[in-house]
């Protein structure tokens, strides 16, 4: 069974590093070093899963987020983010996202995310439209 792969997108080249670091053993990884080059990866190649920074120059991670989800199907996307900006990382989820890791993160933490993200089976987005609506 061939090795998930993982689309890794930091600017920051010592989170790059460190999530390599701790996934290179199970997983495929690719690399992008912003938000534009994560897109361009992510249409070079099939990946099962992208780790997103939120806060990128140029191109942040919430729109590449909403980009991504845009996508038929839509892949399952974990958040990295700074501790300060959780609350980006709540509406990310909003969005679409799995769920967030914070930065730093503990390699622990880190593996346990990417696992319980690619053991979701038939991933798909939620559908705000599938959603029975409210009567006041």
């Amino acid at each position: 069974m061939p090795q998930p792969t993982i689309l890794v997108c930091d600017d920051e080249e010592s989170v790059r590093s460190a999530v390599g670091l701790v996934l290179e053993q199970h997983y495929q990884l690719v690399f992008a070093k912003d938000g534009e080059e994560a897109l361009k990866q992510f249409e070079a190649q099939p990946v099962d899963l992208v780790l997103l920074d939120i806060k990128m120059p140029k191109l942040g991670g919430l729109e590449v987020l909403s980009t991504l989800m845009s996508r038929q199907p839509s892949p399952r996307v974990l958040m990295l983010t700074a501790y300060h900006s959780v609350e980006l990382a709540q509406r990310a989820t909003q969005l679409g996202a799995i769920d967030y890791v914070s930065k730093p993160f503990e390699r622990q933490d880190l593996l346990a995310a990417v696992e319980r993200a690619l053991s979701l089976r038939d991933w798909s987005r939620p559908n705000p439209q599938d959603q029975p609506r409210q009567t006041p």
